[in-house]
């Protein structure tokens, strides 16, 4: 007996819709073009010529995805920002290096493609591109039926930076004394939402209207902040005088010894990483504002202090540790730039002690 034939659509693999969606996706990766992309989307490989101005350049790299946050994208149809989140993710761990991010690649799987979801994505992490001065040059569009939920999708993004090899950002030159900086987080970024979640379940009915002046939704759901240009421009406007990893002993905004991006962990966990052997950094409790949304989530689950700033960024969403001669001069050029800084401790001997004390 015969049988009709079968296409790939008939599989569940809509051919036409991924090449909607790359129509789509061509003139918001546009927008994000920069110097040193030699082919961007629609090749097999995306090429990429690291700037001349680099004498040294060292390659530092990130991936990450955007984690159970997605969840409340789904269930609110909120897709519009989560790209944003990917890219902050790896850009800003790329940035701790003191690298300068290049080009982005996002992977986007789902079990049937819908076009206007996943273009409303993929200009999240155009605009998130945008706004680290990173091209988007490539990625992938997998539909694969039978492996996600109807509605659902995953993603993952790749970035890929370059730093002078005399100016990595190690933290090697840390000392006792020094000052660490904080810079105010938008809000829960992309870390910690599986709590965030059980936080808005028990809370059933009883949602606030609006946290920090935004309505409940967008507060939970602001994507995460993209430090990748007022950082660089305070590394650039006073670089390291020497490969030594010496702070430039004078002039403003000199003096930055290490980076700590606040994601998974908190601060608790995060700091400890950019810190060398026999180090601490002492947390001043209240040196920096709890905003309502992380007094909802507090209040709303009876977390402690200790499991807050080891879960959650808790406001602060890069650490900036700085010599403390040029720590007011370096707070004042980010704040000039647009972060909210808070000095929120100092560097000390750890001893028998924890590497992060807040107290």
């Amino acid at each position: 007996m015969s049988q009709s034939p079968l296409s790939y659509k008939d599989a569940g693999v809509d051919i036409d819709a991924g090449d909607a969606l790359v129509e789509r996706i061509k003139p918001l990766a546009k927008k994000t073009m920069r110097e040193g992309v030699l082919a961007g989307i629609g090749g097999f490989g995306a090429l990429f010529e690291v700037p001349k101005r680099y004498k040294e350049p060292v390659l530092v790299s990130g991936t990450d995805g955007v984690g159970t946050k997605l969840r409340l994208a789904f269930e609110w149809q909120m897709h519009d920002t989560v790209g944003i989140d990917l890219v902050a993710m790896s850009v800003n761990d790329v940035l701790v290096q003191g690298a300068e991010p290049l080009f982005f690649l996002d992977y986007f799987a789902c079990g049937k493609l819908d076009v206007d979801t996943a273009a409303a994505v993929v200009g999240g992490i155009a605009r998130g591109c945008e706004l680290s001065g990173c091209a988007l040059i490539g990625g992938e569009t997998a539909e694969m039926p039978g492996m996600y939920p109807p509605g659902e999708y995953d993603l993952a993004g790749f970035a890929v930076g370059a730093v002078e090899k005399s100016k990595i950002l190690t933290g090697r030159n840390i000392a006792v004394g020094d000052v660490v900086l904080g810079l105010a987080s938008s809000g829960v970024h992309s870390n910690g939402f599986s709590l965030v979640r059980k936080c808005i379940e028990r809370a059933g009915n009883a949602l606030p209207a609006s946290l920090d002046g935004k309505p409940f939704k967008q507060a939970v759901m602001e994507p995460t902040r993209l430090y990748v240009k007022n950082v660089l421009a305070a590394l650039a406007a006073h670089p390291p005088s020497t490969g030594s990893g010496q702070a430039p002993s004078t002039g403003s905004g000199q003096g930055i010894k290490a980076l700590a991006h606040i994601t998974g962990g908190g601060l608790l966990e995060n700091i400890p990483r950019v810190l060398p052997e026999g180090m601490a950094a002492h947390l001043v409790k209240g040196s920096w504002p709890q905003t309502e949304l992380f007094a909802w989530l507090q209040t709303t689950a009876a977390i402690s202090d200790f499991e807050m700033n080891r879960t959650f960024n808790n406001g602060i969403g890069m650490v900036v540790v700085v010599d403390a001669a040029n720590a007011a001069a370096t707070a004042h050029m980010l704040r000039q730039a647009g972060e909210k800084v808070f000095e929120i401790g100092v560097i000390a001997a750890r001893g028998e002690g924890a590497a992060v004390v807040v107290s």
